[in-house]
């Protein structure tokens, strides 16, 4: 129980100081000298207040610990009673810690005295401050990378694929059935009795795949201007793969979702069980998995988001303003940050995925981050828009490591100012706060830079060149400092641009009346542009020079539309009566100008078949000639 304090009149504090025992110090003696004058001083004032001097001494200290006499217990006052009476004596006047000031007016003989104590007084906090480069830092546990599959494409590396089946791994046979189905459906429908509609079959739908991927080469401003007669757009390609008029119809009827699911999908609207992305539903649910199944990606990966451009009348469409896209439809999408391969995505519906309470950001990275599919050991870099102490170290838990630029608003990240980059801070200086498994960094370059890591070191005398001027204005190249987080994060961050700079290099998308036919087209290049990257992967991995993605569109039209029955292969040129003149010439009789693209490899060659006039390689390690005269018996 706490101790009360006592309060004594003026004669007993008189009474008490006049107590000295002989034996004292003659230090004691002025202390207890100097008590008695306070307390002479303070009567002596307020008697010529006219105030009673005991009285007034005893309320000034005691007002503000002065309770109401009926929310005293009997046991409260029997404690006080024994407190008061085992108490001793203070052979001095005390002040109660926080009570009001003794009355006086003017200054000397103790008045104004503060008599501040210790709880009084603020508490001293001893607060963290930015660590420069001077300070070492540890060198945290680097992850250890266990995938469930191994990385790479998931079909035998050694096997040959021709394009259009490596394109049909994404677009499957069952998948193209299931919007044949639903288009011959909606076209039956729609069109009158004067003007029937015809089942599409499965080559139809090839046909119509190979002229839209074949519009994304040739770009024309309207789709009519590729069945024009004039001396001007007479292009031969399109007629033969099919007409005008049916390549129209096909793109008014395009349905991916069945009308049944879109009639029960209408019941629902408004309230919490109406799917936005019904229509689109069969293909974009089959397209994510297929992702995820052809493909394990390696051990940096990275997440950012995607703009479908549109300017549909729809709830789904947003808008970013520091986007190249800035209307369109939202998506986050998972890369493979070693060569853009898009291995999972979800569109943004408005409305958050999950239930955490801790924002889009988070939800839309525990969304993508499949560890049972993944595993664990990943290093995952993501930008400001993502990045916070609470994701990374819940990422943590699950073995994801991760980095990534910070918000400096975000909770979590450090507030204090001491020792932090200032205006006279240099290029290259480091700032850096380490809490437990996180690390904060500050870096100046042409502007200040704030990462959050949980796999880097602070400072391990990295360097970046940078163009600045010298003394005498010249621009010169200067090596900076740089954290290993800035340096792997700008190697690691463009996993997503890189697949979107491939996406929007021959992109299929063009304008259309219906939202969901535009997410056909973009998953379409999402197809298209993963088949590729898997051609590469396979051929790097047999010592083969892959394809451009130009020439891998171009081949894989070509295929597709053999499939549709609509273009018969090239026949290979008559052989010759007499072999011998089958041998290998320049092109133009230079070793490097003229070169075309080997009828076999794809790749540039000077050299061709002097009798059948076709570009092949003819190279100690890559005899493309022998090889494609021995596969047409020539």
């Amino acid at each position: 129980m706490a101790k009360r304090k006592t309060y004594f009149s003026l004669e007993e504090v008189l009474e008490q100081c006049t107590r000295r025992d002989s034996d004292q110090s003659e230090e004691d003696i002025s202390e207890e000298d100097s008590d008695v004058s306070f307390v002479d001083s303070v009567a002596e004032d307020i008697f010529l207040d006219g105030g009673d001097a005991t009285l007034d001494i005893q309320s000034s200290e005691s007002d503000e610990l002065w309770e109401p006499a009926s929310k005293k217990t009997s046991t409260e006052e029997h404690d006080d009673s024994i407190s008061s009476e085992e108490e001793p004596h203070p052979s001095t006047f005390q002040r109660v810690s926080g009570s009001r000031r003794p009355r006086g007016r003017g200054r000397g003989r103790g008045r104004g005295r503060t008599g501040s104590s210790q709880a009084e007084m603020p508490a001293s906090t001893s607060e963290e401050g930015w660590n420069d480069t001077d300070a070492p830092d540890i060198i945290p546990p680097q992850p250890t990378f266990r995938p469930i599959k191994s990385p790479g494409p998931q079909i035998i590396p050694t096997a040959s694929y021709t394009l259009l089946q490596l394109f049909q791994l994404y677009f499957t046979n069952s998948m193209l059935l299931t919007i044949i189905k639903n288009t011959n459906d909606f076209g039956s429908t729609c069109h009158k009795p004067s003007n029937p509609w015809i089942d599409l079959t499965l080559q139809d739908m090839y046909a119509f795949m190979a002229m839209v991927i074949y519009m994304g080469l040739v770009k024309l401003p309207a789709i009519t201007d590729y069945w024009r007669g004039s001396k001007l757009y007479s292009l031969p390609f399109p007629k033969k793969i099919m007409s005008g008029k049916k390549f129209q119809r096909i793109c008014r009827s395009l349905h991916l979702s069945s009308l049944e699911d879109n009639a029960a999908n209408e019941q629902r609207r408004g309230t919490a069980d109406f799917d936005r992305l019904c229509k689109i539903k069969p293909l974009y649910t089959e397209m994510r998995e297929v992702c995820k199944i052809n493909y394990n990606p390696g051990q940096e990966i990275s997440i950012d988001e995607r703009m479908v451009a549109s300017k549909a009348r729809i709830g789904i469409k947003q808008y970013m303003k520091n986007k190249p896209v800035r209307w369109g439809y939202k998506l986050f999408v998972l890369a493979d940050s070693s060569n853009g391969y898009t291995w999972d995505f979800f569109v943004y519906e408005g409305k958050l995925q999950g239930n955490s309470g801790k924002g889009l950001s988070y939800e839309s990275v525990m969304e993508l981050i499949d560890t049972r599919l993944l595993g664990t050991g990943y290093k995952l870099f993501v930008d400001n828009f993502y990045s916070s102490p609470s994701l990374f170290c819940d990422l943590l838990q699950k073995r994801i490591w991760a980095c990534g630029t910070i918000r400096t608003n975000r909770i979590g990240f450090p507030k204090t100012k001491k020792n932090c980059l200032d205006s006279k801070s240099p290029r290259g200086s480091i700032r850096w706060i380490r809490k437990d498994s996180l690390l904060f960094v500050q870096w100046r370059d042409t502007r200040d830079v704030f990462l959050c890591s949980t796999l880097h070191t602070a400072h391990a005398g990295d360097t970046v060149q940078r163009r600045v001027r010298d003394a005498d204005g010249h621009w010169v190249l200067k090596d900076i400092s740089v954290p290993p987080a800035v340096k792997e994060y700008n190697r690691c961050m463009g996993g997503v641009d890189h697949s979107d700079a491939l996406i929007n290099y021959y992109k299929v998308i063009h304008k259309t009346q219906r939202w969901y036919k535009t997410f056909f087209y973009h998953f379409l290049d999402i197809a298209v542009v993963n088949a590729f990257l898997l051609h590469k992967s396979i051929t790097k991995g047999k010592g083969e020079v892959p394809m451009h993605q130009k020439a891998f569109r171009e081949t894989l039209i070509e295929e597709l539309a053999a499939a549709a029955g609509s273009l018969a292969p090239s026949p290979a040129p008559s052989p010759s009566p007499n072999r011998a003149h089958h041998k290998p010439v320049h092109i133009s009789g230079h070793s490097t100008t003229g070169r075309l693209r080997c009828r076999h490899c794809q790749a540039k060659t000077p050299v061709k078949c002097s009798s059948c006039d076709v570009p092949l390689c003819f190279l100690p390690s890559r005899d493309c000639y022998k090889d494609w005269h021995d596969a047409n018996d020539l």
